[in-house]
């Protein structure tokens, strides 16, 4: 029996990658997104396409109602969706401030609220939340992204253990810098929010340098992520966490060996 697996975030990037390779893999896949239109190349591979605004509830709630009443359960569920808001603390509107967590935390928790119960009943779930590096460091003018990604990764630690004596693992990605649209976008609007300001000088720097590691081919591509959740899925003890991309590591032992003082230079030296 095909295993029934839902992808958020599947218009491009490691949610279509990772939606891909569950479909050549033999899953049943359902790709999510707010705009159908790009999701085309999905569709022509045969996964089944749905609508999704991870901040609406009715959306929400008829994702999964629809996969439900066609397959009669959701066997895994991939928490993709997500963007980065950079901008100062002090300009950020706390409307936008709100936004980027109910993208990144609300939204993905009432997924996972609503995708349970049938996970329970079926003693099986396997629930894959991408994280990020950033919810494990952090970076100036990234305050509110940062927030929603440390925030992401103790929830994430205490639905695991609530819920693997039903049969469900809880597994966390986080990827470094990785060959998407996701830097540019983050670049433009830490400019738009606050290149004006009285932090202007130190904010057009640091998305100038945005831009240029965004633009290297250095950077992974999103199909290398997509094998490391594919691999996460399908073996039968899965880790806590999965940590994979550019300077994922380097910077994670830069942070836990060397203290916030050594850790803050070198960020600071580096934006």
């Amino acid at each position: 029996m095909k295993k029934i697996a839902l992808v958020t975030g599947a218009s491009s990037g490691i949610g279509e990658s990772v939606a891909l390779l569950l479909q050549e893999k033999g899953f049943r896949v359902y790709g999510a997104a707010r705009s159908i239109e790009k999701m085309e190349n999905l569709k022509t591979k045969g996964i089944s396409v749905i609508p999704l605004d991870i901040t609406r509830e009715e959306s929400i709630v008829n994702c999964v109602d629809t996969i439900l009443k066609t397959e009669g359960r959701i066997d895994v569920l991939i928490n993709n969706a997500g963007y980065g808001s950079y901008g100062t603390v002090e300009e950020v509107p706390i409307e936008e401030a709100r936004r980027q967590f109910e993208v990144n935390l609300f939204g993905l928790a009432r997924l996972t609220q609503l995708v349970l119960p049938k996970m329970r009943e079926n003693n099986f779930g396997k629930i894959v939340n991408v994280s990020s590096i950033g919810g494990k460091v952090y970076t100036p003018f990234g305050a509110w992204y940062h927030a929603t990604k440390h925030a992401l990764e103790g929830w994430s630690d205490s639905l695991r253990l609530e819920i693997k004596p039903f049969g469900i693992d809880v597994i966390i990605i986080e990827p470094g810098a990785i060959k998407t649209a996701w830097g540019s976008i983050a670049s433009d609007h830490l400019k738009k929010t606050s290149g004006k300001g009285p932090y202007g000088s130190k904010v057009t720097q640091a998305a100038q340098k945005m831009m240029k590691m965004y633009s290297s081919n250095r950077l992974t591509k999103p199909e290398v992520i997509g094998q490391v959740i594919l691999k996460a899925v399908t073996v039968r003890k899965p880790k806590s966490r999965y940590i994979k991309g550019f300077g994922a590591k380097p910077a994670l032992l830069i942070r836990k060996w060397l203290g916030d003082k050594i850790y803050d230079r070198i960020i600071q030296k580096m934006m």
